[in-house]
């Protein structure tokens, strides 16, 4: 187990640094620049030397060097560089935006599983009732309807009919607590439901294939209740296909909290990549991505080590 660990986590070392490659380049590549999004009453003040502005904030050097300076200071100060736009650290602004997509991202898991699980469970074993059919038909609507649609929908529509709208004013959790939870808990629903779609499907297939082992058979023919059979036999074995699917989900959940940050006004990581890439502040934009991609294979590590947990008969050399 250690020697694989150590493997995986070397392994995540190049791919990092082939992914912040691409997206420093990338950013770079995005037409006009950090002094264009400055606003035109910047350029247009008396004195105005462009040059010494790009010379201050390090753009008069080929891209590469820029790269190479962001990386640079990464492995050796230990440091995400400085806003181009507010000459702050990029981790301290990572710092003000993370509790926020953490605290989301959380409900929202916490959300699909609740729903995925039971429905999925129940619906694996009353396979071909109505049950079945509603809860399948649920999952697809779910897997179809794009979840920045229903944000907006839920936004418009009910301050249109009843002259409510959900909560867009941001209260942080050392405040007050449940005012925290009542800005929280429709973005996370909105997520977790469309999380939940995919999951229910695939606890239903693997729970499906998993009841018809022999040692389940063997189970029921002991005599066992319905409860004990389902939960002590058939459940555990049917997660690991759940818990891959659940760490792969990791990515959309990530792409899915910057677009629901945005709509809901919540000042998380996501909101802070997008102020970032329409001033073209190439740090902070590296810096999110650096912080999503190193979750993100974290995460998947902590998948693959609990898959012995849940199989002892698996075993990792």
């Amino acid at each position: 187990m250690r020697a694989y660990v150590i493997r995986r986590v070397l392994l995540v070392i190049p791919t990092l640094s082939i992914l912040t490659m691409v997206v420093f380049l990338s950013v770079s590549l995005i037409p006009g620049d950090i002094i264009d999004a400055m606003g035109a009453d910047l350029q247009d003040q008396r004195g105005f030397d462009r040059a010494a502005l790009e010379r201050r904030l390090g753009l008069d050097v080929p891209v590469p060097v820029q790269y190479g300076r962001w990386i640079g200071g990464i492995f050796l100060r230990g440091t995400l560089g400085e806003s181009l736009w507010s000459d702050s650290p990029v981790e301290e602004l990572l710092r003000g935006g993370l509790p926020v997509t953490l605290g989301l991202g959380f409900l929202a898991i916490v959300i699909g599983l609740a729903i995925a699980l039971p429905v999925g469970i129940f619906s694996a074993i009353r396979q071909g009732t109505f049950t079945d059919y509603a809860g399948r038909s649920v999952a697809i609507i779910g897997l179809a309807t794009p979840n920045f649609w229903i944000a907006v929908m839920v936004l418009l529509y009910p301050a249109i009919w009843w002259g409510w709208s959900p909560p867009l004013q941001w209260v942080p959790f050392t405040d007050d607590p449940l005012g925290n939870l009542g800005v929280l808990i429709i973005p996370s629903l909105i997520l977790g439901t469309y999380l939940s779609a995919s999951t229910m499907r695939m606890i239903r297939t693997t729970m499906l294939e998993v009841l018809r082992q022999d040692y389940v058979r063997t189970a029921w023919s002991k005599g066992l209740r319905e409860r004990a059979v389902v939960m002590g036999h058939v459940v555990k074995n049917a997660l690991i296909p759940v818990v891959s699917l659940v760490g792969l989900q990791l990515p959309i959940l990530v792409g899915g909290s910057v677009i629901i940050e945005n709509i809901f006004n919540l000042p998380g990581v996501g909101r802070l990549m997008v102020d970032a890439l329409g001033r073209r502040d190439y740090p902070v934009v590296s810096g999110v991505n650096l912080m999503f991609a190193t979750g993100v294979m974290a995460i998947n590590l902590a998948t693959d080590l609990m898959y012995p947990y849940l199989d002892p008969r698996l075993r990792y050399e």
